[in-house]
């Protein structure tokens, strides 16, 4: 029997995905992808991802609001997102972190409600999901600052350099590759990936988005990490069974409350 993938990073809750939930499971089955991770985006949105978790025994959710978040949307607070993460199939807070590609102006907000998750994580010893885009310098300096590494987590859907994998590798974080690894041009993605210990990675879908190639530009969906497993496998130069079982292993180690059975 080969070993069991994990998809660390999905987001089935999306309109993209309403009424399909047995097809994507069943489509996991086939591809030997035992679990996956349903990230929360919004408050407004977490009863869907955790009703998956609960309707499902081998999806878990993570509570967070996503720094693109803007608008009418209802912000997190520490005593929201600690008590919602103590629901036992809540297995991390997140997504969060910055994002400066998007917007403009005054983003203190956004490091505002970045601290605001780390506190949380700390008081409820949930690791942290993180996702930063064109704010490194920022990102790693507010899990510094927050003492973010007694709770540890993980740089979901990894885009950026070694040194920024290094600097998250010493703030005790795992590093998790998503589709984007299989792509041609993804030179410096996969040069991360061959020097990252396997003891520190996670693989990912970020569905419905980034599908691996040979399936990119359509719909991304959990049964698709086999490829990244793949992918990162042959970047290391081992076999896809030592690769899931890695990677397995670290997830469950990682989020501590999720369980095998």
């Amino acid at each position: 029997m080969s070993a069991l993938l994990v998809d660390s990073h999905c987001h089935l809750d999306f309109p993209d995905f309403s009424g399909r939930e047995e097809e994507l499971l069943a489509a996991m089955k086939t591809n030997d992808v035992g679990w996956a991770l349903v990230a929360g985006v919004t408050l407004e949105r977490f009863p869907a991802v955790l009703a998956l978790a609960t309707r499902f025994p081998n999806l878990y959710a993570a509570v967070g609001v996503h720094p693109d978040t803007e608008g009418d949307a209802k912000e997190p607070d520490q005593d929201t997102l600690v008590r919602l993460a103590q629901h036992p199939k809540v297995v991390a807070i997140g997504e969060t972190g910055l994002d400066y590609y998007r917007l403009e102006g005054d983003l203190e907000w956004q490091r505002e409600r970045f601290r605001t998750h780390i506190r949380a994580a700390r008081r409820g010893r949930k690791p942290l999901i993180i996702h930063t885009r064109e704010a490194t310098a920022d990102t790693l300096r507010i899990l510094t600052e927050e003492g973010a590494g007694e709770v540890g987590g993980v740089f979901h859907c990894f885009t950026e350099t070694r040194a920024v994998a290094e600097a998250a590798l010493e703030l005790g974080f795992h590093i998790s590759f998503s589709g984007i690894v299989t792509f041609k041009n993804a030179i410096q993605i996969k040069e991360v990936a061959r020097l990252i210990p396997l003891d520190r990675i996670l693989i990912e879908t970020d569905a419905p988005y980034l599908a691996p190639v040979p399936h990119r530009g359509k719909l991304n969906h959990p049964a698709l990490v086999r490829h990244v497993a793949e992918e990162v496998a042959t970047l290391k130069g081992i076999g896809i069974d030592d690769l899931a079982q890695a990677t397995t292993d670290n997830f469950f180690r990682l989020f501590g409350t999720a369980s095998r059975a």
